[in-house]
């Protein structure tokens, strides 16, 4: 993906990025492989018939110990900000800049050479009939909402085909509440459903709902066996949310994309990010643009 990003002059990737994660459903196998602190994790029910909450990635920022050794061997730097001590983040050896929230992500070539890598981690799971869905979502929904918290609101949409949507709103008022002085991360929402249902009748009057806050893309495939039961998952419709209306020249894109028996469903949402100003928090990266010459600029 690097070498991809490289290819192409007009999309300037030096100091904004990505993260990603995918998922591939074979059968009962579940694999994933990951960069940055996107996550996937999966609701089950218990033997007591509650559904918990599995996370089934890992979020690999500058705060897990092996990352933070790579980056130090390197020589960029890893350190949190006074107003910010929770987040750790990288910073360029010779200059505190650009402060990435992330150990992990395509693009960022400014921080490439300094200990940031596009390497993704894999992982395997086996399903059970006790388990019921996947959530993937990008770190805008994690910052603010544990992985309990999102298990009982998707639990509880009201229809399936609304559950991200009801999902990124949940997100967007608890950064209001949160962090009411800081700018909004981006969230983006995927919901697999692994019974295979779906409920078709929702979904014209959801056809209507405003694409200026929210955006969505639909598709699902539900495949029924000879013995009359659904036997593909359903993958129910995604929803990408607006951190601001600027319009700023450095953006991130969040992107989620998930793959089930074959056919594959993606969602990249290249959205509005964050101003490059020192002492704004909760932001991913850009606290500060670093100061390279045009030679230096060039990857």
């Amino acid at each position: 993906m690097d070498k991809e990003l490289r290819s192409h002059p007009n999309l300037d990737c030096f100091c904004s990025g990505s993260t990603a994660i995918t998922v591939v459903k074979q059968g009962s196998n579940l694999f994933m492989g990951y960069i940055g602190d996107s996550r996937a994790i999966l609701a089950s029910k218990d033997i007591n018939d509650l559904m918990v909450a599995t996370q089934l990635t890992v979020d690999l920022k500058p705060d897990l110990p092996r990352e933070a050794e790579r980056i130090k061997r390197c020589k960029g730097r890893v350190f949190a900000l006074q107003d910010e001590p929770e987040v750790q983040r990288v910073w360029l050896p010779f200059d505190d800049a650009p402060g990435l929230a992330m150990a992990r992500a395509f693009g960022d070539f400014c921080l490439k050479d300094y200990g940031v890598i596009s390497i993704p981690e894999f992982s395997h799971r086996t399903l059970t009939e006790s388990d019921k869905f996947i959530v993937l979502a990008s770190d805008g929904v994690w910052d603010v909402l544990s992985n309990e918290e999102v298990v009982e609101i998707i639990s509880s949409a009201p229809t399936r085909s609304s559950a991200a949507r009801i999902l990124v709103d949940s997100a967007a008022r608890e950064w209001k509440s949160k962090y009411p002085t800081s700018k909004m991360d981006d969230c983006a929402v995927v919901c697999l459903y692994l019974d295979g249902k779906m409920d078709l009748e929702s979904d014209y009057e959801e056809q209507n709902y405003s694409s200026a806050t929210l955006q969505s893309n639909h598709s699902g495939n539900a495949g029924e066996s000879d013995d009359g039961q659904n036997s593909e998952p359903s993958l129910q419709r995604n929803y990408t949310v607006r951190s601001s209306e600027e319009n700023d020249s450095y953006k991130r894109v969040a992107a989620a994309a998930i793959e089930v028996e074959g056919t594959s469903e993606t969602v990249a949402h290249e959205d509005q990010n964050w101003s490059g100003l020192e002492g704004v928090t909760r932001v991913n990266s850009l606290v500060q643009l670093p100061r390279f010459s045009e030679e230096r600029q060039r990857p």
